[in-house]
């Protein structure tokens, strides 16, 4: 199962690149997150890692599987005998930046996550994404 959201958002990459790489910033961005708190130093590079705690779910700690900057990075958790991974694809694109938010999920119980869960995943990534453009926009003010 894979779950994806795009949007438009009018501030360059770089901007939107900045936020997206601040994880620990992620909750005052967006009411999906509870807290991000990184477990190592420096800056967000492969194999970087983070405990995410999100409403009504235990923490999990997601590790950062790809990075290339301004363009992508992908991380993973693993939970219930699943495997979900996270991506922020950016582009540059005539009016701003086009951000897509994915979830993949896969595994034994994927099936079963996306019939009881798949209106939850496709509500916080949606919210997620919209968090990531009012902030970007509100900085580029």
């Amino acid at each position: 199962m894979t779950i994806t959201h795009e949007l438009v958002i009018d501030a360059p990459v770089e901007q939107v690149w900045a936020l997206t790489v601040d994880v620990e910033s992620w909750p005052t961005m967006t009411s999906t997150m509870t807290s991000v708190e990184r477990l190592d130093d420096g800056p967000l590079r492969v194999g970087s890692t983070a405990r995410i705690k999100q409403p009504g779910q235990p923490a999990r700690v997601w590790t950062v599987t790809a990075l290339e900057p301004n363009e992508e990075f992908a991380w993973e958790t693993k939970a219930f005998g699943m495997r979900m991974v996270g991506g922020h694809h950016l582009e540059a694109v005539a009016n701003g930046c086009r951000n897509v938010l994915s979830v993949e999920i896969s595994g034994a119980w994927s099936g079963v996550a996306q019939a009881l869960l798949g209106s939850q995943f496709r509500k916080a990534i949606t919210t997620e994404n919209e968090g990531f453009r009012a902030a970007a926009e509100a900085a580029g003010q």
